[in-house]
């Protein structure tokens, strides 16, 4: 049995391969008869601080306590959503931890590879929905102060994201205009950023946290700054029909040790060791920054939600998000989700026959003195 992660020299290099300029880990047809060892390729974002579930269920080879014996899988990195994504709908991932708004997007593509979201991995008012600013930019008064500011400014954001649907969400509930809104990725915002060249960012974490840390800008607000549920984020996980359908094995096999990670997370005494396993899995990010992306809050407020089924504040806030991809014209001419999309039936199984109920836990934030690495 073995569990691989690919991992390279720095972020640019994480992105060069998963936009394919690595070979990708090959991928049998077929995934034969239940009862019998399975070769899994799971896509993961390390870099994406919500779905870091899937970090613990590699870290801890979680999956070959649930697996049939003989089992083998590799973990792939997806600096975006939307890269697993692609290789989902190239078969060339089975499983994807990813944001909401990939996520929604991959299960309306069944004419290519029918894929269904069975898990919600967490959600969260401060994972993807961040704004900095720079550091010279006044000091104000509240998040929604701050939003107006950026009224008449250059802001970015990665679109398509979660982080786009927050922002426009945010521009909305301010009631301003940004003079241009642009798109684009982590590793420009930080840069312009840095150049003074945009005046405002929606990111998500880890990368803000280590945006601040570098002293390049500073958090002006979250989705807590703005009113309804449709103002949080989530994770989902991901995966193929196929084999929902002809390996139920192997589907229940992986809900259990996304449960086993979830909890994992969600126990304090975790903290470090999760922040150990992000370090190994990611490149040019300090411990400390991992740790505090899921971990620090001076205000103890929530930084993460495991709700792990659709329970319905999730529902309420996958409407939205789907409303908003619509709007766009990601589904085509489809205006709503299609049926079947969400497919949480076994996950709704796990959890009852462990006892539990939708949210599992709620990971609070503490004070940046309190981080066990000192």
């Amino acid at each position: 049995m073995k569990t691989t992660v690919k991992k390279w020299a720095g972020v640019a290099a994480v992105a060069a391969f998963a936009l394919g300029a690595y070979a990708p880990a090959e991928v049998r047809a077929g995934f034969g008869k239940p009862g019998e060892p399975v070769e899994l390729v799971v896509g993961y974002q390390p870099y994406y601080t919500e779905s870091w579930s899937g970090v613990v269920v590699n870290g801890r080879e979680l999956w070959k306590k649930h697996l049939p014996k003989g089992s083998e899988v590799s973990f792939e990195i997806g600096l975006q959503g939307s890269i697993i994504v692609g290789k989902l709908l190239g078969e060339k991932n089975h499983l994807g931890y990813m944001g909401d708004m990939p996520a929604i997007v991959s299960s309306m593509r069944e004419k290519q590879v029918d894929l269904r979201m069975i898990s919600v991995l967490g959600t969260s008012k401060q994972q993807c929905n961040i704004f900095l600013v720079p550091n010279d930019a006044p000091q104000f008064t509240s998040g929604m102060d701050a939003v107006k500011w950026m009224d008449g400014k250059l802001i970015a954001a990665p679109h398509g994201a979660c982080t786009d649907r927050f922002a426009r969400l945010a521009f909305d509930q301010a009631g301003i205009k940004p003079s241009k809104y642009l798109n684009q990725n982590i590793e420009n915002i930080t840069k312009n950023l840095q150049a003074g060249k945009i005046q405002g960012a929606a990111i998500w974490e880890p990368t803000a946290t280590k945006i601040e840390k570098m002293g390049v800008a500073r958090r002006a607000a979250t989705g807590n700054d703005f009113a309804g549920d449709d103002a949080g984020d989530a994770g989902f996980l991901v995966m193929m029909y196929e084999i929902i359908k002809d390996r139920p094995d192997v589907h229940r096999g992986w809900l259990e040790a996304e449960l086993d990670a979830q909890l994992f997370l969600a126990d304090p005494k975790n903290s470090l060791a999760v922040a150990e396993m992000a370090d190994q899995q990611t490149e040019g990010m300090e411990r400390k920054v991992l740790w505090a992306s899921l971990y620090h809050d001076e205000e103890g407020k929530e930084k993460l939600t495991l709700d792990f089924v659709f329970n319905d504040k999730v529902k309420t806030m996958l409407k939205a998000s789907s409303d908003f991809l619509a709007d766009l014209k990601k589904f085509g001419a489809r205006k709503e989700l299609r049926e079947g999309a969400v497919y949480d039936d076994m996950a709704r199984k796990v959890l009852a026959d462990r006892g539990l109920t939708s949210p599992i836990a709620v990971i609070k934030g503490v004070p940046l003195s309190q981080y066990p690495g000192n």
